[in-house]
């Protein structure tokens, strides 16, 4: 019985924090041998937002081999650059015919872009949602790891696929959200304000590419307060945040220590701070040793990304072939 269709993309803009890997990437890790998995590096919708492009390569290589230090097989999985498929972009054109311009107007990425870059509102950003819509449905993906922010755009991609088939056929799947496991784990900023960022409040992100001192850094000058004044107290989100990092990189041990002390009201946070770095370091430390090797090895990473455009450029063809059927384009 063949595997579902599973997909997913991440823009080579910033660095990859800690966040993206227990948000989506360890997820990725262990869908790899249940799914049929398309991973690719989103370097057209970089382009909306980033139209420079001289650092473009280096950050395309640096997301592929960081997923690859956290562990996708891109033996078993098809890991591709998103420009090395050009039949994504055929299939965004016939279906930039079915959206329309007062729905992608209201979309709220969008007005956020808009906002945030008045001088650059261009049609990309604009249709955005039709390109995302393009990557999913090229491959007939059924299932889409997305956060809270990307679901309305994948509301839309559905809204795409039953106009085409109301229009042409029945061709295309309805893609729907897919969270992997139980874990959803959100990791905030180290001072407390919102996500942790790939670009943004750099010095409150755990990058994965991030050296041992600048972990140490960063931890040591995250928020705390001056501890709980009664027993059992209720931890702000800053302090949870903190705690939630620890649960994840630390002995059960420690987590059950340090969670005594907040209890007990003689909390040392310096010492729970030292011991979330020492531990921080070594849980990133081989991840980006791995990842500065296999992004120094430019043989490995041609072939890495060779291999994985001619996995997805078979699959988006066979699916190109149905749509043109569909809709008598074959002359």
């Amino acid at each position: 019985m063949s595997k579902e269709v599973v997909l997913s993309g991440i823009r080579p803009t910033g660095f990859l924090h800690l966040g993206n890997y227990f948000g989506a990437m360890r997820n990725y890790v262990r869908m790899q041998d249940e799914y049929n998995c398309y991973f690719f590096v989103a370097n057209w919708h970089a382009l909306t937002t980033h139209p420079d492009t001289k650092e473009l390569q280096n950050s395309v290589h640096r997301v592929i081999a960081e997923n690859i230090a956290c562990g996708l097989d891109y033996q078993k999985v098809s890991l591709y650059v998103q420009s090395d498929v050009p039949e994504i972009a055929e299939l965004y054109l016939y279906l930039n015919t079915m959206a329309y311009k007062g729905e992608l107007e209201k979309t709220t990425t969008f007005k956020d872009k808009v906002r945030q870059q008045p001088d650059n509102v261009n049609a990309g950003l604009l249709t955005y949602p039709v390109l995302m819509a393009a990557d999913i449905l090229i491959h007939r993906a059924l299932k889409v790891p997305v956060g809270k922010d990307q679901e309305q755009h994948l509301e839309m991609a559905r809204n795409f696929a039953e106009r085409f088939n109301h229009r042409y056929g029945d061709v295309l799947p309805s893609p729907q959200a897919f969270n992997f496991g139980s874990e959803l784990v959100k990791i905030m900023s180290l001072d407390g304000n919102g996500k942790m960022s790939k670009s943004e409040n750099q010095m409150n992100t755990l990058y994965l590419a991030d050296d041992d001192d600048l972990i140490r850094k960063k931890i040591m000058k995250a928020k705390t307060d001056s501890g709980p004044t009664q027993p059992n107290s209720f931890k702000p989100d800053y302090i949870e945040n903190i705690f939630t990092l620890l649960k994840l990189v630390s002995d059960q041990t420690v987590v059950n220590k340090f969670e005594t002390d907040f209890n007990n009201c003689v909390i040392r946070y310096g010492d729970l701070k030292k011991q979330l770095a020492e531990d921080m370091v070594n849980f990133i430390k081989p991840i980006r040793e791995q990842a500065a090797d296999i992004q120094s090895n430019k043989a490995l990473l041609s072939k890495i990304i060779h291999q994985g455009a001619e996995k997805a450029r078979a699959s988006a063809s066979a699916t190109l072939t149905e749509v043109r059927k569909a809709m008598r384009l074959n002359y």
